[in-house]
């Protein structure tokens, strides 16, 4: 279409207002303004850059090679305190020895974890943990601390005693829970209930004694190498019966409360989550260092036979209980699985068969070793991976809200 106003004439039509130029400014000022202009840093330049260091801690490598650089020098320290306090033979006799009751308490664990088993590196950072970084701890505090109190009483006999009754229990307690700190912070999401802590507690406690028993072991060996004795008269199988035959569970025993603590802590509702948070684990530990302190007492203040009443009236009954409660929380996530996982195969998930199945370690076993057999050992990875799966589902949601989630 065409301009209505071109057809007017020339004294009737509208009149264009003229556009200014744009202003130029003299030679001076103008070098000014591109000099500002190009002092502005692009948009590229002025993101956040995270400092350098920062980069590097997020990095899962480094962290990780940064914990075994930590433990592999409290293992090297470790190494020589123990090895300058027993000489070399009997640190060997005391590394012999105490190896024996490792794998029997590591197995037993483990096999307390087989419903959802958790990760193999948070278990053995919890060896570790207990093996080097909290001994270490325990003889450098156990040791300055009974001294300070022999000095400043002048009675080294009371100074030992008290250390071995009050300081020890605080000090070895505290640095084996360091280690379920740890995991129960930075691996929240492995850490789900008592059976964690329990696991964690007691890989930790195996640790600790495995150390210990060397040191003691391998002192003992110095002793009679040096009075001349040997066979079941020497204070070497003396130490062995007490510590490896009669009491392999004592440390373990210890922590385990601890770690019950931190696993309540984990479970239940919203509501006080940090006061439960913070409150029960600080109650297990307690408890942990009270059981510690009259398993230190009763062998160092009431004698051989009150040692050995304390253990029949009060470790063993205690030991049989904590036994007793790690098998029945077992077998309660096996009935939980089997009342909840029928929601999801109703919805089609899996067929009728498997929640029946999967709420038995007997058929899971069965079913792992058959694709194993059958086809290939990655078959029985997968069937492995896929039974932890399905275990989870439980703890994502329970009853009638699973069946609302599995139906829709």
């Amino acid at each position: 279409m065409s301009d209505p106003s071109a057809q007017q004439p020339p004294e009737h039509r509208p009149q264009r207002r003229a556009v200014p130029p744009h202003p130029v400014l003299p030679a001076r000022e103008q070098e000014h303004v591109d000099a500002s202009l190009t002092e502005v840093p692009a948009p590229a330049r002025r993101r956040y850059r995270p400092r350098a260091a920062s980069r590097i801690w997020r990095s899962r490598a480094f962290r990780a090679g940064a914990v075994i650089t930590l433990l592999a020098l409290c293992a090297l320290v470790i190494l020589v305190l123990v090895r300058e306090q027993t000489g070399t033979h009997g640190f060997l006799v005391g590394l012999g020895l105490a190896t024996l009751p490792v794998p029997l308490l590591l197995a037993a664990f483990r096999w307390l974890d087989r419903v959802e088993p958790g990760p193999w590196r948070n278990l053995l950072f919890a060896f570790a943990w207990g093996a080097f970084a909290a001994a270490l701890v325990a003889i450098i505090a156990n040791t300055f601390a009974t001294r300070w109190i022999a000095t400043a009483t002048a009675d080294p006999a009371s100074a030992d005693t008290l250390g071995a009754t009050v300081i020890a229990p605080v000090v070895e307690e505290s640095a084996k829970a360091a280690a379920i700190l740890l995991l129960f912070v930075f691996r929240r999401r492995d850490f789900t209930g008592i059976v964690d802590g329990v696991v964690v507690a007691g890989f930790t406690a195996t640790g600790f004694a495995f150390t210990e028993n060397i040191l003691y072991l391998g002192s003992a060996f110095g002793e009679d190498q040096a009075i001349g004795t040997s066979g079941l008269a020497s204070v070497t199988a003396a130490t062995f019966f007490v510590r490896i035959v009669m009491s392999p569970f004592a440390h373990p025993l210890f922590t385990v409360l601890t770690g019950l603590g931190f696993g309540v802590a984990a479970l239940g509702a919203r509501r006080h989550r940090r006061l439960r948070r913070i409150a029960l684990p600080l109650l297990g530990l307690a408890l942990a260092m009270g059981m510690h302190a009259l398993w230190n007492g009763s062998a160092s203040m009431l004698g051989p036979w009150g040692f050995y009443a304390v253990y029949g009236a009060f470790m063993v009954p205690a030991f049989a209980l904590l036994t007793w409660l790690s098998i029945w929380t077992r077998q309660r996530e096996l009935r939980t699985i089997s009342e909840e996982l029928p929601a999801y195969a109703a919805a089609g998930w899996m067929s009728a068969a498997e929640p029946r199945a999967l709420s038995s370690m007997r058929a899971r076993t069965v079913a792992r070793d058959f694709a194993r057999r059958a086809y290939a050992p990655a078959a029985g990875h997968a069937v492995a991976a896929s039974e932890a799966f399905a275990t989870t589902l439980p703890s994502c949601a329970t009853g009638p809200t699973a069946a609302r989630r599995a139906r829709n």
